[in-house]
């Protein structure tokens, strides 16, 4: 992977702000790019001169919203079809009921905490939300992402890849703190279920 950090790295410097948001959309589109480590540097060359921020915020959003709607209208067009395959057991029926309740919450946060989840997050999207709904907060997630982590970039500068080491810790921890969670709370309805 450093070898695919170091090279968007150097070619951002090159070719700017198009870049920045193409490696925003490819990387929403769901192949592995370091793409929160682009949005910290990109906020430290803001800094330091080499780009510039309204242009650099507005491309990438523009690129990481385009990619989450492909990914959302893949979820859009296989949902039907893998909903079909699925047995509508109790647990299933109660996982998508507590997707459908917090839906809005699930795209906010995958976008700029949990950005592990965010592409399964888009699929499932596509197949259980209305695009409207997801549009909005897939924005204002984004937006968060793109100006909180720019903006530590920005702030920090030179150490912005001490920053950007710390974030994905951080951003694992939170991962894993909300799939233990999800666990919990599966294991108590499926409980809860087997005493009805």
């Amino acid at each position: 992977m450093s070898s695919i950090s170091d090279f968007l790295l150097t070619n951002l410097i090159t070719y700017g702000e198009p870049l920045f948001g193409l490696a925003l959309f490819i990387g929403a589109i769901g192949f592995p790019l370091p793409t929160s480590l682009l949005v910290i540097a990109t906020g430290a060359f803001v800094k330091q001169g080499l780009l510039s921020a309204i242009p650099a915020a507005g491309i990438g959003l523009a690129g990481a919203v385009l990619g989450d709607t492909i990914s959302y209208m893949i979820g859009k067009l296989g949902g039907s079809a893998i909903n079909n395959k699925i047995t509508d057991s109790p647990i299933w029926q109660s996982a998508q009921t507590t997707f459908d309740k917090g839906s809005w919450l699930a795209v906010f946060s995958s976008r700029f905490l949990l950005t592990a989840i965010a592409l399964p997050v888009n699929l499932l999207a596509g197949a259980r939300c209305k695009y409207r709904k997801f549009f909005v907060f897939d924005v204002a997630g984004e937006a968060v992402w793109i100006l909180g982590y720019g903006g530590l970039g920005y702030l920090f500068g030179s150490q912005w890849e001490l920053i950007s080491t710390f974030l994905s810790d951080f951003g694992g921890m939170a991962l894993g703190i909300v799939v233990l969670g999800i666990g919990i709370y599966i294991y108590l309805n499926q409980r809860k279920i087997k005493t009805i």
